[in-house]
Order: structure tokens, then C-alpha cells, then sequence
């Protein structure tokens, strides 16, 4: 089993964050608009609101993927200024490599850093930690959806990243595969103590595995609330207050229904 390193989290401070595309007719939009967030060690808070409102966005500001227009992002105190391993991003489509086993998958990560000759042996940790020891030598195309998501999720977590970043990761999956997917994540998050930031759009998945949840506004985005999730785990999605969790988010979303 893989042990957990200590510190293996780091805080995430986002202030004041706002980001400006370029429009095709030449004119200025709004993505993000005064962004601020804080993400202790070993949280795991997860981003939901409509299509459109910029949590993409503002995991690729965090990854060092794209500068912000205005504010800014530190990760352990020091100031985000391009990408770098300590900031893994996992996103939807699993994007394993085809040509490489789970294996080579999961240590693909420590090749092109140049380490994996010292590191090898963390390929065997982590292929035990997410249950795929019996699939190392399988291709990605022999693999259920759940399966290869839970290599992707081996594949970032390999560089110990001080904080993971999640975009919509189990949105692909069916229902069944989704929920058996999210006691998955909840158990390598407990064991591994990174910081995790999660895009999501359900609320349920939001309110299963959150700490905290963040609601984003229409673009341009801005955080609205920021609801604790103060349920004990493992979490029962019949518990009333689960229920009532469900029923706060959605009137700050605006979907209960009805008449206005």
C-alpha cells in the first residue's frame, strides 16, 4: 500500500481572480470576475454552476496553464506563474495513452520527468492502491470506462501534486460506474491527503464527496455561496440532510421549480 507522505496537501488561495478573452469580432469577455477562494491542506472542494461559467477556466488558471487577466493564485504560499507537478489536472476523457499498457500509463508521468528509473517501484504502489494490479499489462481500449479513469487518477496522483485538479473527471460514466467511482475518490483522497479541487455538475456528487461546495454565477463567473457540507462520512444519499444540502443548492441555482 501506498503511504501517505507527509504534507502531501497544500493550501490554494485564489483572490481576486478574474479572466478576459479576446471575442472573434475583437471585443473583451468577461469569463471570471473577482474570483476568490481558499482551499485548506487535504480539502476537498468541489465548483458547481451553469454551463458556461467559467470552472474550467479557473482549474486551467490554477494548473499554470493560462495567466490571469487580473488577481492572484498561490499554491503553499508561492505565486502560480506557469504549470508544474505539483498541480495535476484530470479531466473527463480519461486520455490514456493508447499505445501503452496501464503501467506504462501510470508511469508515463515519471518518464518525462526523468525519474522514473528512481521511482519505478511507485508504478507497483499505485497500481495497488486503485485496485488494478490484475490489468498492468492491458491496453486502455480493454478497459471499462471506470477502470481507465481510475488509471488516469493513478497517472496524475504518481507525481504527488499538492493539489489535484478535477475537471467533470466521472462525467462520462454511467450512473452505477459514477457513484461506485466517487467511494473510489473518496478513498485514495483519504489516503493520499491531497488537496482536491472538483468541477462537477451534479449535486449529488457535489454533496457525497465535498467538504465544501462552491456555486459559481452565470458568466461571468463569480462565486455566489460557499456551502459547508457538514455530514458525517460515509455520507447516505437518503439522509434528510443530504436532502436538505440538495434543496439549498438548488434554489441558489435557481432550479426548484415552479412558478416565479
Amino acid at each position: 500500500m501506498v503511504s501517505r507522505p507527509a504534507g502531501e496537501g497544500s493550501a490554494l488561495q485564489v483572490r481576486g481572480v478574474g479572466k478576459t478573452f479576446a471575442a472573434a469580432d475583437g471585443s473583451s469577455v468577461l469569463a471570471l470576475d473577482r474570483i476568490s477562494l481558499d482551499v485548506a491542506p487535504g480539502e476537498l472542494v468541489s465548483l458547481i454552476g451553469p454551463s458556461g461559467c467559467g470552472k474550467s477556466t479557473l482549474l486551467r488558471l490554477i494548473a499554470g496553464l493560462d495567466p490571469p487577466s487580473a488577481g492572484e493564485l498561490r499554491v503553499g504560499g508561492e505565486v502560480i506563474t506557469g504549470p508544474s507537478a505539483e498541480r495535476g489536472l484530470m479531466f473527463q476523457d480519461p486520455t490514456l495513452f493508447p499505445w501503452l499498457t496501464v503501467r506504462g500509463n501510470i508511469a508515463s508521468g515519471l518518464v518525462a520527468r526523468g525519474v522514473f528509473r528512481r521511482r519505478r517501484h511507485e508504478v507497483d504502489d499505485f497500481l495497488q492502491l486503485i485496485g488494478l494490479e490484475a490489468f498492468a499489462d492491458v491496453y486502455p481500449h480493454q478497459l471499462s470506462g471506470g477502470m481507465a479513469q481510475r488509471a488516469a487518477l493513478a497517472r496524475a496522483l504518481i507525481n504527488h501534486p499538492r493539489v489535484l485538479l478535477l475537471d467533470e473527471p466521472l462525467g462520462a460514466l454511467d450512473q452505477f460506474t459514477r457513484m461506485r467511482m466517487q467511494d473510489e475518490l473518496l478513498r485514495v483522497w483519504q489516503t493520499r491527503g491531497t488537496t482536491l479541487l472538483l468541477v462537477t455538475h451534479d449535486i449529488d456528487e457535489a454533496i457525497y464527496v465535498s467538504d465544501r461546495i462552491a456555486i459559481m454565477t452565470p458568466r461571468p463567473g463569480r462565486i455566489e455561496r460557499v456551502i459547508e457540507v457538514s455530514l458525517d462520512r460515509p455520507r447516505r444519499r437518503n439522509d434528510p440532510r443530504f436532502l436538505r444540502f440538495r434543496s439549498e443548492i438548488l434554489e441558489v441555482l435557481h432550479f426548484t421549480g415552479g412558478p416565479e
